[in-house]
């Protein structure tokens, strides 16, 4: 189904990938062959799939639309591999992440470089207004990331406070690919609005069920292990219902697995979220977000490329990787 979406702005997409191939040029051999080891790995691409389908629903993909696509995928790729040095990941897309392969010193200094290219790519567009929305989308992923790591291990984590995580650190940037063409191509600001809204709540949706995928998920077709998160201590929703509405022997289990951030009880924590209801709570909340998200087309004109953001809500709720 992704493949049927990408084919709507497949050309553009292919500008998109040439131009980051282009921009991960160095002097430093180091550089480019970390930039292109984890770009190569490929993966969905939804970020600037966001940015190209927007711009093509708003009636306008040029250069400009071509390179803050480009942005968003640097952006994102910068996040990835700082995180997989965070997170001590081994593991990205059914293959060893940069980290593993490179080294964590490597990893986090490539990260800077694809960030500052990023930024140089936004100076070229000579918009303030847009240079200042993805400074401050940047600054707030940063921030979610930081309040992901204070909270790893904490047991006492609402589903507020992920909420809160996961708006920072995942749905800020789905708003901004979606918003950028709206501001670049000088809509009003109930459009900007709208298709933020669209973007931030498919990135919750999008997550939510990353989240699930974590405890129901094939290693061989996810691309990562199970039970990385509670390896991490992560309090992602599935295991903050199941110690809010689970048994007390069921939550004293969640409880104490993610306070030692140890998945040696893997199979009894799935058990345990199965049965509390913490899988189906989860996925609801992700299809009650994908709504929103479709709302948020409303003011958009019917095209094939809206036909194709409205399609990738749908995916993001039903896929299994």
């Amino acid at each position: 189904m992704i493949e049927t979406i990408r084919a709507c702005v497949a050309d553009d997409f292919e500008r998109v990938n040439q131009l980051i191939i282009d921009q991960l040029q160095s002097d430093v051999e180091l550089v480019e062959n970390i930039g292109h080891y984890i770009v190569d790995a490929g993966g969905k691409r939804l970020r600037p799939l966001l940015a190209l389908l927007t711009a093509k629903a708003l009636e306008k993909v040029d250069d400009r639309a071509i390179k803050f696509a480009a942005v968003v995928e640097f952006i994102h790729t910068a996040t990835l591999l700082h995180d997989d040095v965070v997170d001590i990941s081994t593991l990205r897309r059914g293959r060893p992440t940069a980290n593993a392969h490179f080294g964590n010193a490597s990893s986090v200094l490539v990260g800077d470089f694809i960030y500052t290219r990023a930024f140089q790519l936004m100076v070229q567009l000579a918009n303030m207004e847009l240079l200042d929305h993805m400074a401050d989308t940047t600054n707030v992923i940063a921030e979610g990331e930081v309040l992901q790591l204070m909270r790893a291990g904490d047991p006492s984590v609402t589903e507020c406070q992920y909420l809160e995580v996961i708006e920072r650190k995942t749905a800020a940037l789905f708003a901004a690919a979606c918003k950028g063409p709206a501001m670049l191509n000088d809509h009003g600001s109930d459009m900007q609005a709208a298709l933020a809204d669209y973007g931030r709540h498919l990135g919750i949706a999008f997550q939510m069920v990353d989240d699930v995928l974590d405890y129901t998920g094939d290693p061989e077709v996810t691309g990562k292990q199970v039970g990385d998160d509670l390896n991490e201590g992560k309090p992602t929703l599935p295991l903050i219902y199941t110690m809010t509405a689970g048994s007390t022997t069921d939550a004293a289990l969640i409880r104490q697995s993610l306070a030692d951030k140890s998945s040696e009880h893997l199979s009894d924590v799935i058990t345990a979220v199965r049965r509390s209801g913490g899988i189906e709570y989860t996925q609801n909340q992700a299809l009650e977000h994908q709504q929103k998200a479709l709302a948020g087309l409303a003011l958009v004109g019917a095209s094939p490329a809206k036909d194709a953001l409205v399609a990738l809500a749908e995916l993001a709720v039903a896929r299994n990787r």
